[in-house]
């Protein structure tokens, strides 16, 4: 077996590991959250409900996942951090959206992802209550199940005017935080189609991935927030980035079809997205 069938061959494993973790733990939150959430009675509140079950789906992620590769790190948003040996790790958000989950709105996912020497290289989004499945292999393009029939891959929209793209953000539960960026929102909204709001990372950037927007942007983003929907959104032909010549990280994630991302980058600078 030569080196490229070696990796492509260990990429078909990931994914393949990393769409049956992300099922599972989509329908253990998904059969498992109480019907009525908010009078949850054997609780002392409903967060801590939902602090259960993200807890409980990362414990189930990490133990599948170590069952079949025992040597992979981890990097999960409810603790799991480990080195591994295999130069593989996977970076997991069990739960992206949990105030949408806590209030019984479908627009939460399961999010994970694998690197493989510090690149990552598989993408898996799991979004329960739309029935979709976002994944991604990097150099093998990104594609999704979901209510349609069979598997379709995922292609960005081609490129509309700035004043006419439709732009997606997040915003801090700081209130002080999420007041600068109110602030950077209401510069923006004059300047594009509109704004949304939906309130989990990894769905907006599929969603960017899928067509259904032109561009997203949000600031105090966590590796295992968008490491997953990162790379299926650079497959599906979209540009990300932070501030200019920089990675996404926590101080800026900027992602957009090609055409936009360069306008709505360099606005996100010139309106100070990039700090509190």
């Amino acid at each position: 077996m030569t080196d490229a069938q070696h990796t492509d061959a260990l990429h078909s494993e990931l994914l393949d590991l990393a769409r049956e973790a992300a099922r599972r733990a989509g329908a253990l939150l998904r059969d498992g959250r109480p019907a009525d959430l908010a009078v949850a009675a054997t609780k002392s509140s409903p967060i801590d409900v939902v602090t259960e079950m993200d807890i409980a789906a990362e414990k189930l992620i990490t133990g599948f996942l170590s069952e079949h590769r025992p040597e992979d790190g981890f990097l999960g948003e409810e603790g799991a951090s480990s080195e591994g040996s295999s130069g593989v790790r996977w970076v997991i958000d069990p739960l992206d959206g949990t105030v949408n989950y806590l209030y019984g709105l479908p627009t939460w996912s399961v999010s994970i992802a694998a690197e493989q020497d510090g690149e990552t290289v598989v993408g898996v989004v799991e979004i329960p209550m739309r029935g979709e499945t976002h994944s991604a292999v990097a150099g093998r393009g990104a594609w999704a199940t979901g209510a349609w029939e069979g598997e379709r891959a995922l292609a960005c929209r081609p490129a509309p005017p700035l004043d006419q793209a439709l732009v997606s953000t997040g915003f801090n539960y700081v209130s002080e935080v999420r007041a600068h960026q109110a602030e950077v929102a209401h510069r923006l909204i004059p300047l594009v189609r509109d704004i949304r709001r939906g309130g989990s990372a990894a769905v907006d950037l599929c969603d960017l991935a899928a067509g259904r927007l032109d561009g997203y942007y949000e600031r105090g983003l966590n590796a295992w927030d968008i490491a997953a929907g990162d790379l299926i959104a650079r497959e599906a032909g979209a540009l990300t980035g932070g501030r200019p010549a920089e990675r996404p990280g926590r101080a800026l994630t900027v992602a957009a079809t090609p055409g936009v991302f360069e306008p709505l980058q360099r606005l996100l600078e010139d309106f100070g997205a990039w700090h509190d």
